[in-house]
């Protein structure tokens, strides 16, 4: 079993495990109708949600997290290791996604930009992934400035590749950067 990268500190955030006792406050943002807006599933059933973030202790491949700010729970990041695309014989769980979602309260004051850099960290310097991808509504042009300002680029821009209730079909973008693109422009003491 991996051990977890967390806890962490980056800038004013401390990202650590979830607790059961943080279960409500995460499902309250989480099923927020201004926080779905621009995701793909939007709203989850709480008793599997709540089941999803208990069992992330004991995963060796799900290392999401919540983020902090003075002892209270602004986000959520999201970090699951995977299988890149390869022949047979290629090395296994060498990839990451992630994500996030950030409390409406506290969107617009760096807690996504901070949390992405602390997911990425926690994936190149603590889990020693090879590379990482994470994906964004084309329409959330906020979470397209996070990505680009960790410092990932964007390899594809899908049109009309997934289907928004509101909007109809939307398009998409994903982003990827590698380890040795990350340590290139970041040291380890991104975190203290």
């Amino acid at each position: 079993m991996v051990s977890s990268p967390w806890p962490m500190r980056v800038g004013l955030l401390l990202l650590r495990e979830a607790r059961e006792s943080d279960i409500e406050q995460l499902l309250s943002f989480r099923n927020d109708p201004a926080v779905n807006r621009f995701m793909l599933r939007t709203s989850v059933d709480p008793g599997t949600f709540r089941q999803e973030w208990l069992a992330v202790p004991t995963s060796d491949t799900d290392f999401s997290c919540v983020a902090e700010v003075d002892g209270t729970v602004v986000a959520m990041g999201f970090l699951e290791v995977v299988d890149g695309m390869g022949q047979p014989g290629m090395p296994k769980r060498t990839e990451g996604v992630i994500g996030y979602i950030v409390e409406p309260g506290s969107a617009g004051k760096g807690v996504a930009s901070d949390l992405a850099r602390g997911l990425l960290v926690a994936a190149f310097d603590r889990l020693g992934l090879r590379r990482v991808i994470a994906s964004c509504n084309a329409d959330n042009p906020a979470s397209a400035r996070v990505l680009e300002k960790a410092g990932m680029r964007r390899e594809q821009h899908g049109i009309e590749d997934s289907w928004h209730a509101e909007l109809g079909w939307v398009d998409g973008y994903q982003y990827a950067i590698l380890a040795r693109e990350w340590h290139a422009i970041h040291s380890p003491e991104a975190c203290r």
